[in-house]
C-alpha cells in the first residue's frame, strides 16, 4: 500500500495488515500478513484471517470463524460462527452464512433462548468457491471451485465445481477455475466437465 490516511492504521510492522480507522478488531483476533479490513467491519475475538485476505466494508465476521489465505470477503458480508473459508474464496456483497437451523428469540415458556440453548451449526465453504452477490448458505456446505450465482439461497450441500442458482439452490451446470459455465472442456483453464 503506498499511502494510509492519517486515521487508518498498520499492525505488527510497516504494510503487513491494514486496518481501518472505523472497523473494530477484537483482541484475540489474528490477522495474517498482508490482511485488509475496510471501514464499519467488526472482526470478533478468536477469528483467524488468513494472510492477503481482503475483508471489505461493514462486513461482520463472528468469534472464531477462520478464514483462509487470498480469500476476498466482500461489502456487507456476515459470516457467522462457527463458519470456516478455505483458501481463495470469494464472498460476494451482502452474503450470509448463517449457523441457526430452528431459529427462534424465546422459548414456549416466554423466557429469552440463551447460547446455551441451542447448537450453532456453520457452512463450510471450501478452496476456490465463488459465492455471488446476495446468496444466503443456510448452514450447509460449498465445495471446492464451485459456483454460487447472486441471490441464491442453498439449503444442500453444493458439490465441487457445480454451478447452483435460485431459491432454494438447484444444480445448473458445472464451473471451470476460471469461474466460467462449462460442457465439456474449458478452452481456457483445460478443466473437463463431469
Amino acid at each position: 500500500m503506498a499511502s494510509v490516511a492519517r486515521s487508518d492504521r498498520l499492525l505488527e510492522g510497516e504494510n503487513s495488515v491494514f486496518v481501518a480507522s472505523t472497523a473494530i478488531v477484537e483482541e484475540g483476533a489474528v490477522l495474517g500478513v498482508g490482511v485488509k479490513v475496510w471501514h464499519f467491519t467488526q472482526v470478533r475475538r478468536g477469528a483467524t484471517i488468513g494472510n492477503d485476505t481482503i475483508i471489505g466494508k461493514a462486513c461482520f465476521i463472528d468469534e472464531f470463524v477462520v478464514i483462509g489465505e487470498g480469500s476476498k470477503i466482500q461489502n456487507g458480508s456476515e459470516i457467522y460462527a462457527p463458519s470456516s473459508i478455505d483458501r481463495g474464496v470469494f464472498v460476494g456483497p451482502h452474503v450470509v452464512l448463517t449457523n441457526d437451523l430452528h431459529p427462534r428469540a424465546m422459548a414456549q415458556d416466554g423466557s429469552t433462548i440463551g447460547a446455551e440453548d441451542w447448537t450453532a451449526t456453520g457452512c463450510v465453504i471450501e478452496e476456490g468457491a465463488a459465492i455471488g452477490a446476495g446468496s444466503v448458505i443456510v448452514c450447509t456446505s460449498v465445495g471446492a471451485w464451485a459456483l454460487v450465482g447472486a441471490g441464491s439461497v442453498v439449503t444442500r450441500p453444493v458439490p465441487p465445481h457445480a454451478l447452483v442458482v435460485g431459491n432454494p439452490a438447484r444444480q445448473i451446470g458445472w464451473a471451470c477455475f476460471c469461474g466460467s459455465r462449462v460442457e465439456g472442456v474449458c478452452s481456457s483453464c483445460g478443466w473437463s466437465s463431469p
